[in-house]
């Protein structure tokens, strides 16, 4: 059976519930940028691993030319 509320405990209960509504799209949208922020993260630090992947293999290979080099001169 519903029951009937003053007219002032239904404006409450409005902006109660819209109350609520603000906080819960404030929530959703923090919980938004933190994925984002986690995402781009995990996004850097694969770059920077290949990267460095990348540097360390590029200078043993330029060692390792100029090693040959020292050998066919010597």
């Amino acid at each position: 059976m519903p029951q009937t509320h003053s007219k002032s405990r239904q404006t409450a209960e409005i902006a109660f519930a819209n109350a609520q509504s603000q906080f819960v799209a404030r929530n959703s949208a923090a919980e938004e940028l933190d994925t984002l922020a986690l995402a781009r993260a995990e996004k850097t630090r694969r770059l920077r691993e290949a990267r460095l992947a990348k540097e360390l293999k590029d200078r043993e290979t330029a060692t390792a030319a100029l090693i040959a080099k020292r050998a066919r001169t010597a």
